[in-house]
């Protein structure tokens, strides 16, 4: 793997690139002014970064594969633009090292000049290479492998003979590239010098002066040097680009990587050091190719350098395909990349090789060799940083799978290798830094947009779980309080089909506090061969994507639905983020309907049935309960549970006719509509016998809280909220309304006020001394207690515009003119003591909510409010 990281490429290229080595003195060529750093530093250090940084990163292997699709498959992506990129670079240097010595405008004084040059001849010369290289890649990996031992040998060969020739060669006088002068007219010719080993040529090249290259013109800097410099490291990724083909990927890929890096960082330095003792600045300045004048055998410099830029170009483009093989296989980009997983018997992916020729002769048409370069080493070191990132992501993750067996990995590598790689990227670009950290944030942005559950697994879990885990344990129950407080909801749905609009309901009433989908199967676990809630959870997280709700789901096996109810009250939620408010559909005769056949995020796709597709949510839930069939709870159970929710003080939300709320309130938009609604709130008990105290207690401020909480959410930012008060027998107008008033505007509601007079029913001739409760509580007659409901349950419908009928909720169809009252908030009487009487109770409020439209029953046990500073 060395070979693609010879200093001897490394050394071409920088005069191919037209950047200078670091000269002598001030006042070079171009008038470069000195600095204090030494040549040797100069290249070395950035010769150290880029490897330390692949280092970090390539111990780990195949470490991508745990960011999940969205930013594993963009780094994929990545390494794949940069080898295609790195191969066109490749190419073209070889093209121009050819023409260095071939072509018919060469310069040097022993060119042949046999070649003739330009765009189009370029470009004809860099696809026949490419040709070739293709060729060898699409036989597969075993030519590549021996064509490759090959170039390593030849460029062994050819380095051994520098080597040699620093030693052997005495001092000589080399003859420069001559200048134009002004005026088009020529300059005297000008000569470097080879002194051998000298004291006097080291000290002087230990200055390094950033002077004008000779062939572009353009001052150099330590950015430059590193962008060119950077891609004689890239080789070494080699193994692992095939680390598919490889027997032993664990093992090979970390021990050839260092291998390399260890190789190629020794010759770097070697020659780094050798050419500063022998050879003057002006030399290293004015001959980017002055191996072939000291060597001793000149063609075996040529023989190396061209087999270097084959075998760099050839690494490039078989690692492409092999990414792009990976990518493929993964459909992480659909249809657009599905040819290319195709291979042939020996299980060469030709499809992908063919794809990655295909934008290399895109990329050679560019033409533009110092472009490239820069691009080429910021797509390598966004990669490199965004793995790095990874493996810093696992570290602090604290995953127990993540055993690095490197010993000297550590975060804070991880961080360095960031950092430089960063540093780096906008030293040499910063416009090529910027679009490549923006394409790799669009990639990401695509495939999550793509995206659906992966096999791959997903560092940002890891990190999820290590930080929320952290901050439960510091959210203290023990220090909540009241002006922070926020509702979090427990939804118990049986059948999901009949309870979408409730379920959106409930997850705008949440407010940014916990939402939890409960459900309860019944069972008895002793009598059955497994659990059969387990397998039901992926049904319901699906639910919760396709309605788009933020919610947890929890569910339970339980013989009963009662005893399922106070098992989730217990147990929802984790640490100080449980349940406070549990939420149930109404207890009535109405029948059921299914919402999958009318909500459009339910609309199953024509080709959902396919064979290997997932099977379509809709099969995944029971239909709705046929009318007349049993039901899982029976009214009983059903008060019992409100009941034991109270007993666990938690508020308590019943919802009736919640599937008739206008649509447009239940969507995630800004609730823009023509029609304008109300939401009425009547925060007193309308069973209380003698009328409204003219105040509220803890319960009404729960249900005003609520009914602010609503809206709040943008879609019922347009509703006006309307609060109504009931004057009792003796209460003067105006001063229950007062009071109130002055309580919203400590609150800081806005809301309409309203008082209305108590109808029949009210018990206006009882005495003040009696005890206040309600008449579900009390020892009144039924029928005085019927009486009541329908009493109040006409009041709140004549409030609403609605007479005996009319709008969504009434029998007969809205007549009324105006706003209509889009949901209603109640107050929920506590249920009685007596179980006997629980039945009666769900009578009473099926008659107080009768033909109300979208009603909300409220029941709060727990204070929400603060006035206090």
């Amino acid at each position: 793997m060395a070979s693609e990281s010879s200093p001897l490429l490394a050394y071409r290229l920088l005069g191919e690139e037209g950047v200078a080595l670091p000269a002598n003195g001030a006042g070079g060529p171009g008038g470069a002014s000195a600095r204090k750093l030494s040549t040797f530093l100069g290249v070395v250090v950035p010769t150290v970064l880029s490897m330390f940084s692949i280092v970090v990163f390539l111990r780990i292997v195949m470490i991508s594969r745990t960011l999940g699709p969205e930013v594993g498959g963009s780094i994929g992506l990545m390494f794949y633009l940069a080898n295609v990129c790195g191969c066109a670079v490749s190419l073209l240097g070889l093209v121009e090292s050819v023409l260095d010595v071939f072509g018919a405008d060469a310069t040097g004084p022993s060119g042949l000049r046999v070649l003739p040059q330009g765009y189009g001849w370029n470009l004809l010369y860099g696809s026949l290479l490419l040709g070739l290289v293709g060729g060898v890649c699409t036989l597969g990996a075993g030519l590549y492998a021996r064509a490759s031992f090959l170039t390593f040998l030849l460029v062994s060969g050819s380095l051994a003979s520098v080597l040699i020739s620093f030693v052997a060669v005495g001092p000589r006088d080399i003859r420069l590239t001559p200048r134009p002068g002004p005026n088009g007219s020529s300059l005297p010719p000008r000569f470097g010098h080879f002194t051998g080993f000298n004291s006097s040529t080291l000290k002087d090249n230990l200055g390094a002066g950033y002077a004008e290259d000779y062939t572009t013109g353009a001052v150099m800097n330590f950015a430059s040097v590193f962008a060119v410099l950077f891609n004689g490291c890239t080789g070494i990724m080699a193994g692992a680009n095939m680390s598919g083909e490889l027997k032993d990927p664990s093992r090979a890929i970390p021990l050839g990587t260092i291998v390399a890096v260890a190789y190629t960082f020794f010759v770097y330095v070697l020659l780094f050091f050798l050419s500063s003792f022998t050879c003057d600045r002006t030399l290293l300045q004015e001959d980017y190719g002055f191996f072939r004048a000291i060597s001793l055998w000149p063609p075996l410099v040529l023989i190396g350098i061209y087999a270097t830029a084959l075998s760099a170009s050839m690494s490039s483009l078989i690692g492409a395909s092999r990414i792009l093989h990976a990518l493929a296989r993964d459909d992480l980009f659909g249809v657009i990349l599905a040819p290319a997983k195709v291979v042939s018997r020996g299980g060469n992916p030709w499809a992908a090789v063919l794809y990655s020729w295909g934008l290399v002769q895109l990329v050679l048409l560019a033409g533009k060799l110092n472009t490239l370069a820069a691009v080429v080493t910021v797509f390598y070191l966004v990669a490199y940083a965004a793995v790095d990132l990874s493996c810093l992501s696992l570290e602090w993750a604290s995953a127990p799978n993540f055993r690095p067996t490197f010993s000297l990995f550590s975060w804070h590598t991880c961080l360095l290798g960031v950092a430089s790689c960063l540093l780096m990227m906008f030293l040499i670009s910063p416009g090529a830094a910027g679009g490549s950290l923006l394409l790799m944030g669009l990639l990401a942005a695509l495939l999550t947009a793509r995206g659906g559950p992966s096999s791959w697994g997903y560092v940002s879990q890891a990190l999820l779980f290590h930080q929320v885990r952290k901050y439960l344990l510091r959210l203290d129950v023990r220090k909540d309080h009241v002006k922070f407080w926020r509702p979090q909801l427990l939804l118990l749905v049986g059948n999901p089909r009949g309870a979408l609009p409730l379920l959106r309901l409930a997850n705008q009433l949440k407010k940014g506090g916990l939402y939890v989908l409960g459900h309860v199967t019944l069972g008895d676990l002793d009598s059955l061969p497994s659990d059969p809630v387990q397998p039901q959870y992926g049904a319901w997280l699906s639910l919760v994507d396709r309605a788009q709700v933020k919610a947890f789901v929890d569910l339970t096996l339980s013989p009963s639905v009662r005893q399922g109810a106070q098992h989730l009250l217990r147990i929802s939620g984790l640490g100080g983020m449980k349940p406070n408010t549990l939420v149930l559909g109404f207890y009535d005769d109405a029948p059921p309907q299914d919402h999958f056949l009318t909500d459009p995020a339910f609309s199953e796709p024509a080709d959902s049935t396919r064979e290997g597709s997932s099977p379509a949510l809709s099969t995944l839930f029971p239909p709705p309960r046929a009318p007349g069939s049993p039901r899982a709870l029976n009214p009983q159970d059903y008060v019992a549970t409100v009941a034991d929710a109270l007993k666990m003080n938690k508020n308590v939300v019943l919802a009736r006719a919640s599937g008739a709320l206008p649509p447009e309130r239940l969507s995630r938009g800004s609730g823009g509509t023509s029609q304008l609604h109300h939401v009425d709130v009547w925060p007193l008990n309308l069973l209380r016998p003698r009328g409204g105290p003219g105040y509220v207690d803890v319960c009404g401020l729960f249900l005003l809280q609520m009914a602010t909480i609503l809206g709040m959410v943008p879609a019922w930012h347009s509703a006006r909220l309307r609060i109504f008060l009931c004057l009792g027998p003796r209460e003067a107008p105006g001063a229950a309304e007062g009071r109130l008033r002055a309580l919203l505007s400590q609150l800081r509601i806005r809301a309409e006020v309203q008082e209305v007079v108590w109808g029949e029913g009210a018990g206006a001739g009882e005495p003040e001394a009696e005890e206040e409760g309600d008449f579900v509580n009390s020892g009144r007659g039924d029928a005085e207690a019927e009486a009541l409901a329908r009493s109040a349950n006409a009041l709140v419908r004549a409030q609403q515009g609605r007479g005996t009928g009319g709008g969504p909720g009434g029998p007969e169809g809205g007549d009324a003119e105006g706003p209509i009252t889009a949901l209603t908030f109640l107050y929920l009487p506590r249920p009685p003591a007596d179980p006997a009487r629980y039945p009666r109770y769900l009578a009473l409020l099926e008659t107080l909510t009768r033909d109300l439209g979208p009603t909300l029953l409220v029941h709060g046990v727990t204070p929400v409010t603060c006035t206090d500073l």
